[in-house]
Parts: C-alpha cells; sequence; structure tokens
C-alpha cells in the first residue's frame, strides 16, 4: 500500500481524510458515516464509499443537519491542524442563510388544540370550503 504522502504528490486524497482535515466533521469516523451515508456529492455525483478519492478543484455538495455546504477543494492538506490551517483548504461556496427578518412561511390551516377530529358535518363543509366535492 503507497505511503499518504504518495498520494498527496500525486494529488489525491481520500474524502474521508479531506473531511476530517478541513474539520468538517470531529472525528475520522463521523467523515466516513458522512461519506457512506449518501449526503456528500463531489463534483455533482452522489458518493457511498468514504474511499473515493478527491483532488484539488473539486466541488462538494455536503447536506448536513440544518444546511448545506458547497466546499471546493483549494488544497489537500496533510494533517488536521488549527482551525486557521483547515480554512485554507477550501473556499465555501454555500449559499447565505435566509435572514432572520423575513416573516415565516404561511401556516396551513389548522385546528384549535383539543379540538379533536373533525365531525362528518365538519368534515363536509371543510371539503366544500376547499372546493372539493
Amino acid at each position: 500500500m503507497p505511503a499518504p504522502e504518495n498520494n498527496a504528490a500525486a494529488g489525491s486524497l481520500r474524502i474521508d481524510k479531506w473531511l476530517w482535515y478541513a474539520r468538517v466533521t470531529k472525528s475520522r469516523s463521523l467523515a466516513q458515516k458522512l461519506a457512506t451515508s449518501g449526503h456528500v456529492r463531489v463534483n455533482k455525483d452522489k458518493i457511498d464509499s468514504a474511499s473515493k478519492t478527491v483532488r484539488t478543484g473539486d466541488v462538494l455538495t455536503i447536506g448536513l443537519d440544518r444546511r448545506i455546504l458547497v466546499l471546493k477543494i483549494l488544497a489537500l492538506g496533510t494533517r488536521r491542524g488549527p482551525y486557521e490551517e483547515a480554512r485554507k483548504l477550501y473556499e465555501d461556496l454555500s449559499p447565505p442563510p435566509p435572514p432572520k427578518d423575513a416573516p415565516p412561511p404561511p401556516a396551513p390551516a389548522q385546528r384549535e388544540a383539543g379540538a379533536g377530529r373533525p365531525t362528518k358535518r365538519e368534515r363536509r363543509k371543510i371539503d366544500a370550503f376547499r372546493g372539493g366535492d
């Protein structure tokens, strides 16, 4: 098996290692789980293996719990260093989060809490209101 330095010299690195080096995940095992779960795309292609190699210039789309990261790989890195060093490995192309003062989307019609299921008569009125039969 070639040494890790040879892979870096060749211009490629396993995606789980790169995610860990770039501080996207806290541990390498979490990076492997993220890569195999199908939440990572490399140049718009969904991957299912943590051993997929990435190169400089590749664009990663990572679906996390509450956000989507779009990262362009600028460098491969050789170790998991401090944040300032990890930040130099990628360019963040993620869309900006929605503004906090924006109004929330309209909520669907709701019944009062504790009102229970509608009766047959109420259901007919709801259907008539919605334009159903």
